[in-house]
């Protein structure tokens, strides 16, 4: 097959204690799936099934990398999260097979353009460039579940600080929808692939990082994170 111009680089995502590296096809994140952080976004979480955006595949960063301040904001958030690799495709996978279709996880920030969304989301439309702009989702290697299980079937703790100041804490069994669940619903929306990875949502506390900064995230049994703000 001949292309009109090289094609870019498969974006990938590192393996813990391996020199191949998992491709990224798709990046799925779930929105307010931790009840105090939906509180403080002004939802109420209790009536409201799981809801999905995304973000480009090579908006995917590296584990200690340091990233310019993105362009058009001045409120730039950090959400932490778990960050799930698929390794098994499928359509409308049931609860109970979902587990069989996870690769391994990681440790994930889902940066957030937190003016452009809430701008995008007063004025009714699409807040894609609040969430899907280059360099939004740092993530740690990936480690398989032979070697960390499935983190969010217990009450591991996540974690971020910023500067050494803890500005986010909660444990992964207070997901609203688990990981079992998250995949069971969004195969009904949409096949899923191998190299897909799921953005599991952030608890509450998010808050604006500036230029500068340093970011260090944590889930148990899962990584460490750090990241820095140019």
């Amino acid at each position: 097959m001949s292309y009109a111009f090289s094609p870019v680089e498969q974006a990938s995502v590192a393996i813990e204690g391996s020199e191949e590296r998992f491709p990224v096809r798709r990046i799925y994140c779930v929105g307010r799936n931790y009840r105090a952080h939906a509180i403080e976004m002004g939802s109420d979480p209790d009536r409201e099934p799981p809801f999905f955006f995304m973000k480009p595949a090579d908006a995917v960063v590296e584990n200690g990398a340091t990233i310019p301040y993105p362009p058009q904001t001045s409120n730039l958030h950090h959400e932490i999260e778990l960050v799930v690799a698929i390794g098994t495709g499928g359509k409308d996978i049931s609860v109970d097979d979902a587990l069989d279709h996870v690769w391994g996880y990681g440790v994930g920030i889902d940066l957030t353009r937190r003016d452009i969304q809430n701008k995008a989301k007063e004025t009714g439309r699409p807040w894609d460039m609040g969430k899907g702009f280059d360099n939004s989702a740092p993530c740690t290697a990936l480690r398989p579940v032979s070697d960390v299980g499935h983190p969010d079937t217990g009450n591991g703790a996540i974690w971020i600080k910023v500067n050494g100041e803890t500005k986010q804490e909660s444990t992964l069994d207070l997901h609203i929808w688990n990981t079992a669940e998250t995949i069971n619903y969004l195969s009904g929306l949409c096949e899923l692939q191998p190299g897909d990875l799921v953005y599991m949502g952030t608890p509450d506390g998010v808050a604006a990082v500036v230029s500068g900064d340093t970011m260090e995230g944590h889930i148990e049994g899962v990584g460490d994170l750090t990241i820095n703000i140019a």
